[in-house]
């Protein structure tokens, strides 16, 4: 079994590689996705159209400022680049079971 942070770890390599398969390999099929603005992202696939075009233009990127683990849970204090002029700050909790991440909060 791997630990929650290994996973997190993996899922945040494969973002700043903007591969999409990768990335996507590291949620569960029944993953739900909090948002900021309130909505959320159900299922692997909703998340893989979510992130396909974003990977596309090869701008995003998340640099970790802090990391939390609990048990099943992992919370990174990011700085995500290339989604706005400035970098925001978020906290994202990720909850990882039998190896795959199935539920992302954002918060903050």
């Amino acid at each position: 079994m791997t630990e929650p942070r290994d996973v997190v770890e993996q899922q945040l390599a494969a973002y700043n590689s903007h591969n999409i398969d990768a990335f996507a390999a590291t949620y569960a099929q029944d993953v739900v996705v909090q948002r900021r603005d309130g909505s959320q992202l159900q299922g692997r696939q909703a998340l893989r159209d979510h992130y396909t075009g974003q990977f596309a233009k090869g701008r995003c990127r998340a640099e970790i400022v802090g990391r939390l683990s609990e048990g099943d849970w992992v919370v990174d204090q990011e700085l995500a680049h290339g989604l706005a002029d400035d970098p925001i700050r978020t906290l994202v909790a990720y909850r990882v079971r039998e190896d795959l991440i199935d539920r992302v909060d954002f918060l903050g």
